[in-house]
């Protein structure tokens, strides 16, 4: 119910929309084989005040969920950085943006469950990806802009975050698909190419609708002097057949790691796996060249003795 209230949606103060909200939802009725979902427009990225008032404000009965907008900004919002066209401390800056969604979930969530300890009310970041300058010679208010391996590590990167918080984030989306932002797809004329960011959720999909598997990781870091980041970051799941899934990110553009995962009390007789890589974080799939950047079969998985590989 409404769009950012706190900003382009109507500049309101987080008292303001709750009354409007509790108004609004008032009269939103349910009718047979059409019960509503109700999400109220919820914080700025940090904005953590705005998460109390609406927690305190709004009874839980009216809301199925509370929404959160955060953006990965290589830079700064006034000169955001090219889609293509960066190095290497751009690329560090972007993850290090990226990888604040863990804080923020973290944050809003602990103030959630100060009013709803039974996670009745759903955290929906209906707005994340990173964010750029639009391509040169485009139309800026159309916020085109390219797809690189960079993005795809930050899409990676941000599902691994949202599925271990499964318990509180029911829902989470791309604001935009096509063209836009972190498009999933890119077209000219007829032409139409997957990007990067498309062939990670592709990956993904195997998470859905499965049983959330908690990861222990321990992975080396990546960064220079004080400013670090782990460079390996993943999320599992375990599917109605009984298959096992675990998706792992190296974010680290120098450096191969060598996963080895023990899964306590489970078995298995056969190991498969997809790699989505490329030689550069600045690679992109072109309407010449499509297919630069696709998965293909990883073989390098081995089983060992006491469930290791």
């Amino acid at each position: 119910m409404g769009n950012e209230s706190w900003g382009c949606g109507g500049n309101m103060t987080p008292e303001y929309y709750a009354g409007e909200y509790r108004r609004y939802a008032t009269f939103c009725k349910n009718y047979p084989g059409a019960r509503l979902k109700k999400i109220a427009s919820g914080a700025n990225s940090n904005d953590y005040r705005w998460t109390e008032v609406l927690m305190r404000d709004i009874p839980l009965g009216q809301m199925w969920g509370i929404s959160l907008h955060h953006y990965t900004i290589p830079k700064n919002w006034g000169d955001k950085g090219s889609a293509t066209q960066f190095d290497e401390r751009e690329y560090f800056s972007a993850l290090k943006s990226c990888l604040e969604m863990e804080n923020l979930i973290n944050r809003h969530s602990t103030i959630m469950d100060k009013y709803d300890p039974n996670k009745r009310v759903a955290l929906v970041v209906d707005e994340w990806g990173i964010w750029t300058n639009v391509e040169p010679g485009t139309n800026g208010a159309f916020l085109y802009q390219q797809n690189s391996m960079r993005d795809a590590i930050i899409a990676g990167t941000t599902l691994n975050i949202f599925n271990n918080h499964a318990d509180r984030v029911k829902m989470a989306e791309l604001a935009q698909t096509v063209n836009v932002l972190q498009a999933v797809i890119l077209t000219k004329g007829r032409q139409m190419l997957l990007t990067p960011t498309y062939h990670i959720f592709d990956l993904y999909k195997v998470h859905q609708d499965a049983k959330l598997l908690p990861v222990q990781l321990s992975a080396p870091d990546y960064g220079t002097g004080n400013d670090k980041l782990s460079a390996v970051n993943a999320s599992a799941s375990q599917d109605a057949s009984g298959a096992i899934h675990i998706s792992f990110v190296n974010i680290d553009p120098n450096k191969e790691v060598t996963i080895r995962t023990a899964l306590s009390g489970a078995t298995w007789k056969t190991i498969t796996g997809q790699v989505l890589t490329s030689g550069r974080f600045t690679d992109i799939n072109t309407f010449e060249k499509p297919d630069a950047i696709v998965p293909a079969v990883f073989k390098g998985a081995k089983k060992r003795e006491m469930n290791w590989w």
